[in-house]
């Protein structure tokens, strides 16, 4: 379910004449036989339906022949894909090379400090540092996650969260890839990691004004959701820690934070299509937290603070692209909110970011991101220029309220990132840091970046971000690769990527599909591809698919498509609707067996996604997620080349959904194309958790693409 994988795609129609001869001999001669999953019928009955489960057994990986399923898949991948083994450390290393080792972010400035991100050079894992007052201060490293992560085969660490006396930072870990964070505390003065530890938490915490004050968020063993927030205060046993919170509706999730005026605390409550806040004093963190504005269903809202007022994000009213309201620190239920924003109709209000002097509106109209700057006073008021319709742009880590300088983010599918210092007063930029290229190849000006628009079937018009190499011509015979994504309102912006020119380079296309599902045309693009609307998301993507055929810039010999996690969901929806399109396909972390998780309320996340996916025991849903279903509808057809992955620790989306989808698929699929399956043993739904290892991953996924091109150096 549940998350952004951006990785890529692939299938195998073998036209000798694009074909190596050593790599076509190899395959020929091998003689490696799939692996076959035993079949234990087990039927399913919900609302008079049956569906027989011949693989159900998968869900245990408790059991041995569970591991030596997914370990014969492992095997089987390694024996056909050995012939590409070279050419995948080859791309890792070309990849690699383009990436500056020795790295670091922009430095931010907040309570005294400025705060640091490196790498070194051959290392994994970042390093978080800071200097007091100055950048030529001495360097206080916080925490080298090199040294931390020795001996694990995944570390992640998140959440950190320092006092406001600067004394102590408060984090989480992560050593399987479940999303179970342990929050330790450690000392910035001494460098000493004090005993008490907080298992089984989100990683994320807040203190309270008072530096010894901690709230955090805890999960539930089973589901995982996110459902109480504690109060710690350090120095004490942590399991006497005080619930402040319990979330009771399982279809909700919580959280924790305090505002960036530093002055409430504010505990959230979020489902799908509604919302909730608590606040409380962050100078009395034993007080009690006071209900912003109740909880009503499809009443969404989000709140800022400032001066003796908070901004109020919303939907209220049948807002569908939301407006801004405010209402008095003292009186903040839904009848004291008044307009600083109205609704428009064509205009999706995103964000906003509050500084003493101003207000920044983060937007989006026709798909583009626009920075919308407001002086308070009224003496200033207006957009950020931006001239492409290829670009990501946004506020980030602006963290500091006094200041007069915005700190925003900006890249396109061929400009690499950008962070830019903007002075609101004076209109000055100053870009602070564009990421590096390295191996001198890269020059922005022998790509061509665009968007165009492909037609539904129902006479909706997608937009489609592309780039490629200047001086293709669009005869057909172009490999491309097209990315979706299109679930719970999140946008694919265009971005950048340094990796993805290992396929630029050897003259694939890439495109990005908007499909509905996201939010890329505001908030009705997003119920427009969800609940009883699911299938407008996988008929616009084969819609995009088409249009791209019909255009020249590629065959349906030479489409490859991309999708993870949700958008896993989409290539599993694709390749049963349309699998004569596509040459190939990477399904990432793939949610497939939409139906049986969605009936299993034991399983993470899923009572939060009934407003996403419908709830099946209404039998309305449970039909309509069954047309649809990727698991539920694997056929005896020929399906194009695939390479499905998975994590063994995934939390997100069980690993037995594409086991048991790949399963099926192997049994019932006609035709000699590849079908591939790997299982990482030591990770979950994000995969590696090295910067390098990672790299490895989208190595193996492009060298499976640019195989089945015939491309191989």
């Amino acid at each position: 379910m549940k998350n952004l994988t951006i990785i890529s795609v692939a299938c195998l129609i073998f036209a000798s004449a694009c074909k190596d001869n050593k790599t076509s001999e190899s395959k020929k001669d091998m003689d490696v036989t799939p692996p076959k999953a035993e079949k234990i019928a087990k039927n399913l009955e919900m609302h008079g339906d049956v569906r027989l489960d011949e693989y159900y057994w998968l869900n245990d990986k408790e059991n041995p022949e569970v591991i030596d399923y997914l370990e014969r898949e492992n095997d089987y991948y390694d024996k056909i894909t050995a012939h590409t083994k070279d050419f995948q450390k080859d791309l890792f290393e070309e990849m690699k090379s383009r990436i500056k080792e020795d790295d670091a972010s922009v430095p931010y400035f907040y309570n005294g400090y400025y705060y640091i991100t490196r790498y070194e050079t051959g290392k994994d894992y970042p390093i978080h540092s800071r200097k007091k007052g100055s950048l030529d201060a001495e360097e206080e490293i916080m925490f080298n996650v090199n040294e931390l992560a020795e001996g694990h085969s995944y570390y992640a660490l998140n959440g950190i969260n320092v006092s406001p006396d600067n004394k102590w930072a408060a984090y989480g870990v992560d050593t399987v890839s479940r999303r179970k964070y342990t929050i330790h505390i450690k000392n910035l003065v001494t460098g000493e990691v004090i005993p008490e530890t907080i298992p089984l938490t989100t990683g994320g915490s807040t203190w309270a004004n008072d530096s010894k004050t901690l709230f955090y968020t805890k999960k539930d063993e089973q589901t995982l959701r996110s459902n109480q927030i504690y109060r710690h205060v350090k120095g004490t046993d942590t399991s006497k820690d005080k619930l402040i919170f319990t979330e009771e509706d399982e279809t909700f999730g919580t959280y924790v934070y305090k505002t960036k005026s530093e002055e409430w605390l504010v505990i959230g409550s979020y489902s799908t299509l509604t919302s909730e806040f608590q606040i409380l004093d962050a100078n009395k963190p034993e007080g009690d937290f006071k209900v912003f504005q109740p909880r009503t269903r499809g009443l969404e809202y989000s709140i800022s603070h400032y001066g003796d007022d908070f901004y109020v994000v919303t939907n209220l009213d049948n807002a569908t692209n939301f407006k801004l309201m405010k209402t008095p620190e003292t009186k903040t239920s839904l009848e004291n909110w008044t307009e600083v924003i109205p609704h428009r109709k064509d205009v999706f209000l995103e964000d906003i970011d509050i500084f003493k002097d101003y207000l920044v509106v983060s937007e989006r109209d026709n798909g583009l991101n626009k920075i919308h700057i407001k002086r308070w006073d009224g003496t200033q008021d207006y957009y950020l220029p931006f001239e492409s319709e290829t670009y990501t742009a946004s506020p980030t880590q602006n963290i500091e309220f006094t200041t007069k300088i915005l700190r925003y983010a900006y890249n396109s599918l061929g400009t690499p990132a950008s962070v830019i210092d903007f002075n609101m007063e004076t209109k000055e930029k100053e870009v602070m840091k564009q990421t590096e290229v390295l191996g001198g190849k890269f020059d922005p000006a022998n790509y061509e970046e665009k968007r165009v628009w492909a037609t539904a079937t129902d006479g909706t018009r997608i937009p489609v971000s592309m780039i490629y190499k200047k001086g293709i011509k669009m005869d057909g015979s172009n490999p491309l690769l097209q990315y979706g994504y299109g679930s719970y309102g999140a946008t694919i912006d265009p971005y950048f990527s340094s990796v993805r020119l290992s396929l630029l380079d050897r003259g694939f296309v890439y495109a990005i599909a908007h499909v509905r599902g996201g939010q890329y045309l505001g908030r009705q693009w997003y119920e427009t591809g969800k609940l009883l609307t699911k299938k407008n998301t996988f008929t616009d993507f084969i819609d995009v698919s088409r249009f791209l055929i019909a255009e020249g810039y590629t065959s349906s010999e030479h489409l490859y498509a991309s999708g993870g996690s949700a958008g896993g969901l989409l290539m599993g929806a694709v390749v049963n609707m349309a699998p004569e399109l596509y040459n190939g396909v990477v399904a990432s972390v793939p949610f497939v067996d939409v139906v049986t998780t969605m009936l299993d309320d034991s399983i993470p996340l899923t009572t939060g996604e009934y407003d996403e996916w419908g709830n099946p025991n209404e039998k309305e849903y449970y039909d309509y997620m069954k047309s649809y279903s990727p698991y539920d509808n694997v056929k005896a057809l020929n399906y194009p080349n695939m390479l499905v992955t998975t994590g063994l620790h995934d939390s997100q989306v069980q690993y037995f959904e594409p086991a048991k989808w790949v399963a099926r698929m192997r049994d019932l699929k006609k035709g000699d194309n590849q079908l591939l399956f790997h299982t990482n043993m030591d990770a979950g739904h994000g995969g590696a958790s090295g910067r390098f290892e990672a790299l490895k991953e989208v190595a193996r996924d492009y060298a499976f693409i640019l195989d089945l091109e015939g491309k191989t150096e």
